[in-house]
């Protein structure tokens, strides 16, 4: 039966019949009337941030590590502009969330008044502004649908003041769960899986959509079933155990031996993610006329999108992969079944040297009295509780990172996986709040920490017991690399050196004396023995702390 009530408790109403528990915000005056209703929903637990792209942070790893739609409450135009590079992040990369924000009263036209719907349409997977209040059940309603169905991603939503204020006969009905996970074409799965046993030289590629579609256990199926080489396609996700004897780590296009890897190979098998994605063009890695791309992944519009793709099934991975396994299993005769199993050994091997050679060459410099970013992830992987959640936003030292720390399951390794510095303050809290549970570290690059850094007021004062451990480098050091690539693989520079301008922090980030100051426990630490104890202080503490980790910067 409609009921008669106000826009703002209609918007409350319906996040409560959402089963929303936070709302991460940084409110403004226009949101006056939505905080002003709060005070009769205890049940929400509102996040004050201080800055938007630590409110956006947040929401982004809750939904990511949830696997549904975070609510985010904005200010105005000013408010959402500061949001607008991780809603970016989260549209490109499909994560789901409803964002909101108050606008002016439309019964008066105001000279400042801003089309919001409009100032965020490039970045959201639907926009929206209301002007009446009974408009907000239904339109909340489809928000959440388009949020959490197929391509995810953000969503935003506008309220008048009029919208917010005024009076209406109102139903409150949730969304429902819309079983978007389809299957894949018959036709499609058998060419793909003629096309892989006959293959010698295949390699897979995992995306995200693989561990949010919970089949990571059929990858690895897959995988074992060919022998196949794995590499993670860009993204942040755990789609494959790391630990695996097959997992190869991170395709990096900007790398010219995994450019080699590409040319290589007779088939690429890739599943649930963008693949061959880099900011640099290189040349030398279109697929050769001979390598077969199949393409299996739930976005629609994802399969076929740049390079040629011989075989496009777009369908769950969850459901494809097993119907994959067995119509390659069925058709394997004796003979490849043995040169699958040489080929396993064989990747296996590779693997083992490719580790063996990483660790040869940070050897050199193991016992630096700065310590390198190789040596701090090496001590800190062996500090790490075993049912740690580890959040990954450390920029320059993420080979580092993902060589030494592991995530077997979705959940365990979150990454950044956008353009945007800045993400991880905001990401450890809603990944903590996600996962109450256990300990959640965030592993941050110094420059990305400062773009929020604000956020460790919120962590304190939402006692949030999180750990953010900061790369403390001083400088821009991805900027660094990225130029050095540039000058030696893009513009093929004989000599690619660089002053490097504008990319050093000659005054040094003190980040532990700015934590203290916010009310959160810092320490600063220099030596590789120093990492385990306050790390074990920090987790006993329940209370959020930071570590602050002076480590090498050099190329």
């Amino acid at each position: 039966m409609p009921t008669m009530m106000t826009g703002k408790k209609a918007l409350l109403e319906m996040l409560k019949a959402e089963g929303v528990e936070y709302i991460f915000g940084n409110p403004g005056t226009s949101e006056g009337p939505i905080i002003d209703a709060l005070e009769d929903y205890p049940e929400f637990k509102y996040i004050l941030a201080l800055q938007e792209g630590v409110a956006v942070g947040m929401g982004e790893a809750y939904a990511r590590a949830t696997g549904r739609a975070a609510f985010v409450s904005l200010h105005i135009d000013s408010g959402l502009a500061n949001g607008i590079s991780l809603m970016q992040d989260a549209f490109t990369t499909g994560t789901p969330m409803v964002v909101v924000s108050a606008n002016y009263d439309t019964r008066k036209l105001a000279e400042r008044k801003t089309d919001l719907a409009e100032m965020v349409r490039s970045v959201t997977k639907w926009s929206v502004e209301l002007t009446h209040p009974d408009q907000i059940p239904s339109v909340i309603r489809r928000a959440f649908n388009e949020a959490n169905t197929h391509p995810r991603g953000p969503v935003y939503v506008g309220l008048t003041s009029n919208a917010l204020d005024g009076e209406a006969e109102m139903n409150i009905i949730p969304s429902t769960q819309v079983y978007d996970a389809g299957g894949p074409d018959p036709d499609g799965i058998a060419q793909a899986a003629d096309l892989l046993t006959g293959s010698e030289r295949g390699i897979m590629l995992i995306g995200d959509r693989v561990g949010e579609a919970d089949a990571v256990q059929e990858a690895v199926e897959i995988a074992e079933l060919l022998g196949l080489p794995v590499y993670q396609a860009p993204g942040g996700n755990v789609g494959f155990p790391t630990t695996h004897p097959q997992f190869m780590g991170a395709l990096a296009l900007r790398r010219s031996e995994h450019r080699e890897v590409i040319s290589r190979a007779d088939a690429v098998l890739a599943i649930g993610g963008d693949i061959f994605s880099d900011l640099f063009y290189f040349t030398d890695v279109q697929l050769q006329e001979s390598t077969k791309l199949i393409h299996i992944d739930s976005r629609p519009g994802a399969v076929g999108r740049s390079e040629p793709t011989n075989i496009g099934i777009l369908a769950s991975p969850k459901l494809a992969l097993p119907t994959l396994s067995k119509a390659i299993a069925a058709g394997l005769t004796d003979s490849q079944k043995i040169a699958i199993d040489d080929r396993r050994a064989a990747v296996a091997d590779a693997r083992k040297a490719e580790r063996t050679a990483y660790e040869a060459g940070v050897a050199e410099l193991w016992d630096n009295d700065l310590m390198t970013p190789a040596r701090m992830m090496s001590a800190l992987a062996d500090a790490l509780p075993d049912d740690a959640v580890v959040l990954d936003d450390s920029v320059s030292s993420k080979q580092a990172l993902r060589h030494y720390i592991q995530g077997q399951n979705p959940g365990d390794l979150i990454g950044g996986r956008g353009g945007a510095i800045g993400w991880g303050i905001g990401a450890t809290m809603g990944a903590k709040c996600a996962n109450p549970d256990r300990p959640v570290i965030g592993i941050i690059g110094d420059g990305s920490s400062m773009m929020t850094i604000q956020g460790l007021w919120t962590a304190a004062n939402e006692n949030i017991p999180c750990v953010f451990v900061i790369c403390n480098n001083g400088m821009y050091r991805v900027l660094k690399v990225n130029m050095d690539i540039y000058k030696k693989d893009v513009l093929q520079e004989e000599e690619a050196g660089s002053s490097y301008l504008y990319m050093d922090f000659p005054t040094p980030f003190d980040v532990a004396a700015i934590a203290n100051s916010m009310g959160v426990h810092g320490e600063r630490i220099t030596k590789p023995e120093e990492i385990k104890p306050a790390l074990d202080r920090a987790l006993a503490s329940g209370k959020p702390a930071l570590l602050d980790m002076v480590i090498d910067g050099a190329l």
